[in-house]
C-alpha cells in the first residue's frame, strides 16, 4: 500500500518540478512587470508544495 502512495507523491513532486521549470521559461520571455510579480507568488507557492510533498516521501520511505 504505501509503494503506491510513494509513486503517488513522486508523481506529484515531478509535476511541481515541471511547473518549476516552466515558471522559471516565462521569466525569461521578458514579462511585464504583473506577469513577473504572479509567477514569483507561483513560484513560492510551488517551492512551498514541493518541500511538502518531499517531507511527505521521506516520511513514508522512513517507514519501510
Amino acid at each position: 500500500m504505501s509503494e503506491i502512495i510513494i509513486e503517488k507523491l513522486l508523481e506529484q513532486r515531478d509535476f511541481y518540478l515541471n511547473t518549476l521549470k516552466q515558471l522559471e521559461f516565462q521569466r525569461v520571455m521578458d514579462p511585464s512587470e504583473n506577469e513577473l510579480k504572479e509567477i514569483e507568488k507561483l513560484q513560492t507557492t510551488t517551492v512551498d508544495q514541493l518541500k511538502k510533498v518531499e517531507q511527505e516521501i521521506a516520511y513514508f520511505t522512513s517507514k519501510k
